[in-house]
């Protein structure tokens, strides 16, 4: 039928990138839906994702992660005091011999909690509070979910930065919250009453149906709690909502009755994601686009046999009372008995005769008008286009520019409709595909098919294909609400994190549609809006419409008050005609809604009644308003007041527009604030070999399973329970077994939540190896055994440490660990400053495994052995008294100590259990809020400005790179157990490092004696200098002004070693070679960074050096 032109505007709903538009053959245009991937892009993203499949299937994939996966199962070690829920851990029980997550991680959080560690009102028991609030909603998952390595990064990234916030004193509410889903919650529950039940959810009424959502929900929606906890998120479980709370659902119903009265939701006719599987619309974040290669057999609900997609039907029209006919291709030939018209461009040579003509339809026997618009693309296909606009969104706007009818030919149930005729009514959409081939074919129209890479729209929840259909929908207008969200970037009122997201921003709200809120289902918040039917208004009545053009006659059935308006032009008898404006309303309550009806039409409560619309709001709407929904709004609450706008929001790249951009913009129009200051974003998890970690490819890892362990055998079984398409399954299986051959080893929560921050977040996306998790548990044992040896060496000495500020550093390492500690916590702040937590871990890792336990460890095991005869087994050389020992435990104590409280963030058990234990050798024991790591003041980089010595720490690089070559020459000559005497030849300024940080030279190098000649300069020593070093000796080049020289002579086989070293020197040759070579490419001073070109330059020096040794 054919619309009038005042007639309401049609919205398209949602976002292109899901429309099922592969067989468009339009033109870019300002006036069309941002447009899809070309062919070749599709194809190239099926060949990768082939190509990926098959390294994984084939048996001569070179599968990294075995050689990092390489492990044993480790003791378990169980917590068996018997602690009730809530209460403190014993943590004066014998230090367990190695780190154990399960000994580790038990009783801490239920203590946490009950403590109300976690409530802003901890605050007022700080005595280090500040007067500032930090306030973050965590994004509330589904309620039908459990979580994935997803989710573990997220909660990872946000209860660090949650933590140091609470323990730097500020008064931080962090709410946790879940989402009521409404498709994937009602579809889980549909099943559950058909499996148990036999029944179809519309065997019940709406009411006993919605108690059958509840009850499912008091049963499993703990689950995403119980899975938070495990990994150990410092949420406000006081303040705990769900999106279908009665609370919450007061929120949201305010929220639409605002905006229906400010005119921003509207009802009209519009273009939606339709489901037929579950008979609704749906989200963007409920497509998934099926990339496509060519000829594809696919499994569809309610279809026994698979569906073919991926291919092009052409076919052709016939010219209306001329020979000739116009060939149009389509990948979804089902739809042409909607077809309207034919679109050309304009300027297009092979149709400039047919401009203006008509073309017949073979089955319906209608004319078909030969359309120009630009929006056509000439080159593609035919460069002709059918013109269905009532089932596709490019389509649809064709129809507004050209007054075109739109004719819906497949139902909301995904058969074909009457408009279609008796041959076609009531087969379903795919079936009816084929039939209508079979009659092109038969009429002689069929011109081919082939195979045509597309990308297919499918529904997340049901696996349906999406059908695009004309609906009636409320929507929300976003045109100016968007233009501020893009403002207050632009004005940096909000800043988004990583700053190149600004772009993407604004360019997509630049280019957005109204959003489609309604969603044909029970589950969810009921649209408070009602119908209203007056009394006196005429009668539902059945009126027929007649469309002719040409000889053909059109009759079309309409419901309800159809006004009709006839004119002829060129004796054709043209019909416009529309749907007067629906009689609706919208309120709080039914009653306000009545009264409302009532003021609005004149009328007396008695003259009308009120229906209210049987659909439900879009999952999204409801989630936009978290941030202060969450807070109590639209009551004016003390928190509301105290925490809103929030201070960031955290989340995954994915959700910049589904659901951080609505937050934006339904929180500046409802409460005239933007709902937070910052957005930060992180990347999205894949696996390792780069896909994304999704269910239906079987990849998916449960972080608890990385957190407990998990057998292989276990794994495969939950692929087997994910009804995987068989080779999807297949190759999921194969991924696991060649990736977990033994399973997954327990890593623990510390280390799994450890390795996930260690990740660069903000840019390209995660491949998660679980083999780095593994490495973070390592690294979990290497804490555990420092603070066992730490607690052995202090026994009973804790009170006279005294604090950080009494303790100053006597000699060199002490000096320099400390200089380490200050450097740490700085790289710490400027690294949490700018939210990049990898280089916080990256910091803390290298601090306590290199520079704490690597090299002050060792250098301090013989100052601290002194008494037990280390003296004469040549462990020191140096008699150290009483004084310098108690400074090397406080500095050992509070170096061990700062490093837990600046790693509590990351790994908040293990640091817990550690923390505790040292506090109670400080004799500070007791269960106050002082008595937990998780709030005590975060170090800060001002207290341990006295221990800054940064001369000590450059010196320092000079020791290091001489300690190595030690070694590696010790090594050569296979003088291993031996602590022989080397010559070091250096100037002057290197020789005096190496005097000062002697100990330290020759505990970590084991050798006996450092010999230091200077051939020039040595007058300046305030030493003499050593004589030169034997001839015949082994050399190693420290840099070019600094060699070691080894004495081999005396037991050391001489050819052999020649060999070795001869050997080496063929292969420095060839290195040399291959660093030059890249100096000599084209135009290298003009396409090489200078950077890159000091570093190379730096390489051959040095190299040159080792080959002239």
């Amino acid at each position: 039928m054919w619309r009038s032109a005042c007639g309401l505007s049609v919205r398209a709903a949602e976002r292109a990138i899901h429309r099922q538009c592969s067989r468009r053959l339009y033109a870019h245009n300002a006036e069309k839906p941002p447009p899809q991937s070309t062919p070749r892009t599709q194809a190239e993203k099926e060949r990768r994702r082939r190509d990926k499949e098959e390294a994984i299937l084939s048996s001569q994939h070179n599968n990294v992660e075995d050689q990092g996966m390489k492990w044993s199962e480790k003791e378990r070690i169980a917590y068996s005091v018997s602690t009730p829920p809530g209460e403190k851990k014993d943590t004066t029980l014998p230090f367990p011999s190695s780190y154990s997550p399960e000994y580790v991680e038990t009783s801490w959080y239920p203590w946490w909690e009950k403590e109300g560690f976690f409530t802003p009102e901890i605050n007022d028991r700080l005595p280090h509070a500040v007067n500032r609030s930090f306030s973050m909603c965590i994004p509330p998952p589904n309620v039908t979910g459990t979580l994935h390595l997803g989710h573990a990064l997220t909660v990872a990234i946000e209860d660090a930065l949650v933590r140091r916030k609470r323990m730097q004193g500020y008064k931080v509410v962090w709410v946790p919250g879940c989402d009521h889903a409404g498709i994937a919650t009602q579809t889980v529950v549909e099943r559950r009453l058909f499996r148990e039940r036999g029944k179809r959810r519309q065997d019940l009424s709406r009411e006993e149906f919605l108690k059958e959502v509840w009850t499912w929900k008091k049963e499993k929606g703990e689950e995403i709690y119980h899975q938070l906890r495990e990994l150990g998120a410092s949420l406000d479980w006081s303040r705990a909502c769900f999106t279908m709370d009665p609370g919450f659902s007061s929120a949201v119903t305010e929220a639409f009755v605002r905006l229906c009265d400010s005119g921003l939701i509207y009802r009209s006719e519009g273009l939606v994601n339709w489901s037929c599987a579950l008979e609704s619309a749906i989200s963007d974040i409920e497509v998934d686009s099926k990339q496509l290669s060519g000829r594809t057999l696919l499994s569809v609900p309610g279809y026994q046999n698979r569906v073919e997609f991926g291919t092009m039907v052409t076919f052709s029209y016939p010219i209306d009372g001329q020979d000739g006919e116009v060939a149009v291709s389509t990948t979804r030939p089902e739809t042409m008995l909607g077809d309207v018209a034919i679109a050309v461009h304009p300027e297009d040579p092979r149709y400039q005769a047919v401009h203006g003509k008509q073309c017949r339809h073979p089955f319906a026997d209608r004319l078909l008008p030969i359309i120009t618009d630009t929006m056509v693309d000439m080159e593609l296909g035919t460069g002709a286009v059918k013109v269905t606009p009532a089932h596709d969104h490019t389509d649809f706007l064709l129809s507004q520019r050209h007054s075109l009818p739109r004719l819906t030919v497949i139902g909301g149930d995904g058969t074909m409709t009457p408009l279609c005729g008796q041959w076609l009514e009531g087969v379903k959409r795919f079936d009816a595909r084929e039939q209508v081939i079979d009659a092109l074919t038969e009429k002689m129209l069929f011109r081919g098919k082939r195979d045509h890479a597309m990308s297919l729209p499918v529904c997340s929840r049901s696996g349906d294909v999406i059908e695009p259909l004309l609906k009636k929908q409320w929507f929300v207008r976003c045109g100016e609400m968007a233009q501020r969200a893009i403002q207050a970037v632009d004005e940096g009122q909000l800043e988004i994190i990583p700053h190149f997201y600004t772009k993407t921003w604004s360019s997509w709200l630049s280019n957005i549609s109204d959003w489609c809120i309604s969603r044909q289902l029970w589950w969810g918040h009921q649209i408070p809006a009602y119908r209203v039917t007056l009394s006196d208004s005429t009668d539902t009545q059945e009126v027929h419409c007649m469309f002719q053009a040409g000889f053909h006659t059109l009759t079309v059935t309409l419901i309800n008050e159809l006004q009709s308006y006839f004119c002829i032009v060129n004796n054709v008898i043209y019909c416009v005609c529309y749907f007067p404006q629906e009689l609706w309303v919208w309120g709080r309550s039914e009653e306000e809604a009545r009264e409302r009806a009532a003021g609005k039409y004149g009328v007396t409560a008695d003259a009308f009644t009120l229906t209210q619309d049987p659909d439900v709001l879009d999952t999204w709407f409801s989630s936009g308003l978290f941030p202060f929904a969450m807070l109590g709004w639209p009551q004016q609450t003390s928190d509301l007041r105290q925490f809103y706008p929030n201070t960031i929001l955290e989340t995954g790249s994915d959700l910049i527009f589904f659901w951080v951009a609505r937050m934006v913009m339904l929180g500046t129009e409802l409460t005239g604030q933007l709902p937070f200051k910052q957005v930060l974003l992180h990347s999205l998890v894949r696996d390792k070999h780069g896909r994304k970690m999704s269910k239906s490819l079987g990849n998916v890892i449960d972080p608890l399973d990385v957190i407990s362990g998990i057998s292989l055998e276990r794994l495969q079984e939950k692929v087997e329970e994910g009804n995987l398409d068989p080779r999807e399954s297949m190759v999921a299986m194969e991924a696991q077994r060649k990736d977990f051959p033994k399973g997954i080893p327990e890593c623990g929560t510390d280390a799994l939540r450890f390795a996930l921050c260690s990740y660069k977040a903000q840019g390209e996306d995660i491949s998660l190896s679980v083999s780095q998790v593994l490495s973070c548990r390592h690294f979990c044992n290497k804490m555990w055994q420092t603070v066992r040896f730490t607690l052995g060496v202090l026994e009973d000495r804790g009170a006279e440490l005294g604090t950080v500020e009494q303790t100053s550093p006597l000699n060199s390492m002490d000096q320099w660990v400390c200089s380490r500690l200050y450097s740490t916590v700085l790289q710490c702040e400027q690294g949490f400053e700018r939210y990049e937590l990898h280089s916080v871990t990256a910091a803390l890792h290298s601090f306590w495994l290199h520079s704490l336990c690597d090299i002050y460890l060792e250098c301090i095991k013989p100052v601290l052995s002194q008494d037990s005869g280390a003296g004469a087994l040549g462990l020191i050389d140096t008699v150290h008294t009483g004084r310098e020992k108690q400074v090397v435990r406080a500095v050992l104590y509070h170096c061990v100590s700062v490093s837990l409280a600046l790693l509590s963030p990351f790994m908040p058990f293990l640091t817990e259990e550690l923390w505790q234990r040292l506090y109670l050798l400080r004799g500070e024991g007791g269960d106050s809020a002082g008595a937990s790591l998780c709030l005590q003041p975060y170090p800060q980089s001002s207290q341990l400005a006295h221990w800054h010595f940064p001369q000590e720490e450059a010196d320092f690089t000079l020791v290091q790179e001489v300690v190595r070559v030690a070694r590696s020459l010790r090594a050569q000559c296979g003088m291993t157990k031996e602590k022989p005497d080397m010559w070091a030849v250096c100037s002057p300024s290197q020789a005096q490092i190496l005097v000062h940080f002697g100990p330290a030279v020759r505990t970590l190098g084991r050798i006996t004696k450092l010999h230091l000649h200077c051939p020039q300069g040595a007058g300046s020593l305030s030493f003499p200098s050593a004589p030169p070093p034997p001839k015949g000796s082994a050399v190693g080049v420290v840099d070019h002004s600094c060699q070691l020289h080894l004495n081999v002579q005396g037991g050391v086989n001489v050819s052999k070693l020649s060999h070795q070293l001869s050997q080496r020197r063929e292969k420095l040759l060839s290195r040399l070679e291959q660093s030059l070579s890249r100096t000599r490419v084209p135009n290298y001073l003009q396409k090489v960074p200078e950077r890159v070109r000091i570093e190379t330059e730096n390489k051959v020096r040095y190299k040159n050096w080792e080959v002239g040794a």
